[in-house]
């Protein structure tokens, strides 16, 4: 698979000794009938023994050749569960490579069928079995998981309340209509669309949904050469665009923030971008910031700026700027009902009906 040289970098993003510190706690858990599972998908869980009343719940999603006890050793989820007394639901993709399911019509839909209902109902579930607190639920992933994150944030925007995206793409962009499918346009950081049509495929995947929805976090690196950098842009411009925010005109710019070599584009507060200069694929899990996004702790993420904010967005290797004219490319929406966005493909593709709210550049 895409990722398969990823797995013992991945791994290393937790120490042994961290590792040890984790199993003579609690332990990771599997659950085995949690409710509707039509794909699959294997549910653990990390329930700490220092449990709050009413918890906050965390899912975090593994990467491609990942599973949930690797990502469960690999970042800090667990302890800092410890620290804070909130649950951990980590799901284990069933499919082959381990990569999830952000390519299928199913899992792109809500209620679906797929990897991302299965996912759902690992959250209601958990919700219910531990009487957490609904208004406290959150979700974060690193590559594949963060483009399950990105899907489960447009499916299922009612039941979380934030989420961490690391090193991931706008949801949608890896349709194939195939399960587990991989889109080489979308990784290699072609699939360019509008922030209309971005926004719009996502709106799409909950037809009439009105509510709030969880406000998101996205990491990225410059220097990624799996899931290539231009899809922080374009992940930024799905979500500017859902949360009525102007894409490349974020209200600071936060240069060293929260260290070098990374940048904060903080656009208001429901979406933050921070882009990583020199940041491989292998980006690390930054377990205290998610905690304060999450309201999990204090503190705030949007520090005050030591010098003017400056409008844009990155430009080291994926350059923020739209398009010129209205054109949209390979594997962007360009039609479905209450679709706004470009219609025209550019040259050779065509608009091609998927269904009445989606069709797309093929």
């Amino acid at each position: 698979m895409k990722f398969s040289t990823l797995a013992s970098s991945l791994l290393a993003l937790a120490p042994f000794s961290a590792a040890a510190e984790i199993a003579k706690r609690a332990t990771l858990t599997q659950v085995n009938n949690f409710g509707s599972n039509p794909s699959g998908v294997r549910m653990y869980i990390y329930v700490p023994d220092n449990l709050q009343a009413k918890p906050p719940i965390l899912t975090a999603i593994h990467y491609c050749t990942g599973t949930a006890n690797a990502f469960y050793t690999g970042t800090p989820y667990a302890r800092l569960a410890d620290q804070h007394g909130f649950i951990v639901i980590y799901p284990e993709s069933p499919n082959d490579g381990g990569c999830w399911d952000v390519s299928s019509r199913a899992t792109l839909t809500r209620d679906g069928g797929a990897n991302s209902n299965s996912i759902a109902n690992m959250v209601t579930y958990t919700i219910s079995q531990y009487d957490a607190d609904p208004d406290r639920v959150f979700v974060a992933g690193t590559s594949s998981g963060a483009m399950m994150t990105n899907v489960m944030a447009a499916t299922y925007p009612d039941l979380f309340k934030a989420a961490s995206a690391y090193a991931g793409v706008a949801a949608g962009c890896f349709f194939t209509g195939t399960v587990a499918g991989w889109n080489s346009s979308c990784a290699n950081g072609q699939s360019i669309a509008s922030q209309d049509a971005w926004a719009q495929t996502a709106l799409n995947m909950y037809p009439g949904y009105t509510g709030s929805r969880p406000k998101m976090m996205i990491y990225h690196g410059s220097a990624d050469a799996t899931i290539h950098p231009p899809n922080f842009n374009e992940t930024m411009k799905q979500w500017s665009g859902v949360f009525g925010y102007t894409y490349g005109q974020p209200q600071q710019t936060l240069p060293n923030t929260p260290a070098a070599p990374y940048t904060k584009y903080v656009y208001g507060p429901n979406l933050v971008g921070v882009y990583g200069t020199g940041v491989t694929h292998n980006i690390p899990v930054n377990g205290a910031a998610d905690m304060e996004w999450f309201g999990i702790t204090g503190g705030s993420t949007t520090p005050t700026p030591t010098s003017s904010a400056v409008p844009g967005g990155p430009t080291t290797s994926a350059p923020p700027t739209e398009p010129s004219g209205c054109a949209a490319a390979q594997w962007a929406q360009c039609g479905g009902n209450g679709y706004t966005g470009c219609k025209t493909c550019a040259s050779p593709f065509k608009c091609n009906f998927v269904n009445d709210w989606y069709s797309q550049c093929l």
